[in-house]
């Protein structure tokens, strides 16, 4: 039976080196993954070792795992977006101002990101057949950093709804829109970013729409049947009702 890891995500930003021998040799490693990466590349620990005139018992010291260095690649190219701090206080202000700051980096990191899904995915793949044999590489930073940025709703959506609304954003925050709209659609990044913000702010519309129905009372998107029955007047018991034919 394949093992299931778990689903926490298990690239990092990792903590490099300080300074010194150790850390020249981080960096040289990490210069090299990443430029490897941006040529459409998922090089392995070994590849990055010849490459760099570094031996592998070495690089793997840093980089025990393909995982671990793909994880490095993702966190030196996007740790301004972990960063990013948002000074709007009302919630969809925040989300929009997050979006604005942070597509900008997406664009510029797109081939690292891709790299981080393409090895997603190869590993999900190997782990569903029991496969797998190295570290298993999964995403998901992007959880934190949404639910930082959309705290403020949390009050009005309740738990529920607010959990809803992070998962739906998270669908439209990441490399994911780009592997859409780019490679399907053709889209340029300019219109990309404007498609993002169109659907941020249609999908938080929709969950304080659905949020202050639900404190009215009412049900949410309910059965055809079901809200026809609630319109439907009652009759007395005992008369039949009469129709025309």
């Amino acid at each position: 039976m394949a093992r299931i890891h778990k689903r926490s995500p298990t690239y990092g930003f990792a903590d490099a080196p300080g300074t010194g021998p150790r850390a020249r040799t981080y960096r040289l490693l990490l210069a090299e993954a990443m430029a490897l990466v941006k040529n459409g590349r998922v090089p392995s620990v070994a590849e990055v070792a010849v490459r760099t005139g570094v031996s592998r018992a070495t690089a793997y010291r840093y980089f025990p795992s393909r995982s671990k260095l793909i994880g490095a690649v993702i966190g030196e190219g996007l740790a301004p977006v972990r960063h990013t701090q948002t000074a709007a206080t009302d919630g969809p202000l925040r989300l929009r101002e997050l979006f604005e700051k942070t597509f900008p980096l997406f664009k510029e990191n797109e081939r690292h990101m891709r790299a981080a899904l393409l090895l997603a995915l190869e590993h999900e793949g190997l782990e569903r057949a029991g496969l797998l044999e190295e570290e298993v590489f999964r995403r998901g930073h992007r959880c934190d950093i949404l639910r930082r940025a959309a705290a403020p709703l949390r009050p009005q959506l309740g738990a529920a709804g607010f959990e809803r609304l992070l998962k739906a954003l998270s669908v439209i925050y990441g490399i994911e829109i780009y592997v859409v709209l780019k490679d399907i659609w053709g889209a340029r990044d300019r219109e990309i970013e404007a498609l993002a913000r169109w659907m941020l702010d249609a999908i938080t519309s929709a969950a304080l729409r659905d949020a202050k129905v639900a404190d009215r009372g009412e049900v949410l998107h309910a059965p055809t049947t079901q809200r026809a029955a609630q319109r439907r007047p009652s009759t007395t018991p005992g008369k039949a009702r009469v129709s025309s034919s």
